[in-house]
């Protein structure tokens, strides 16, 4: 799969509080799409999932969000 969105598998997605996304397909029967998803948070640390849609993707982010949020104010 030829991606713009890794170097050497290093994520590309360097800019802090930035997200970088590019839709992928198998190409087993059925094909199924998802979307690689990548978020650089302002704090430098890096977010990555796959999910089916891009929504999933940020549902899932927002969560991961809330869940460093919480860890910090402990």
């Amino acid at each position: 799969m030829a991606t713009e969105m890794t170097i050497n598998g290093v994520s590309t997605c360097q800019t802090a509080g930035t997200e970088k996304y590019e839709k992928f397909s198998f190409s087993h029967k059925p094909r199924k799409t998802y979307i690689q998803y990548d978020y650089r948070d302002v704090d430098g640390t890096l977010f990555s999932t796959v999910k089916p849609t891009l929504e999933e993707c940020r549902n899932k982010r927002d969560e991961w969000l809330r869940t460093k949020a919480k860890e910090v104010q402990k």
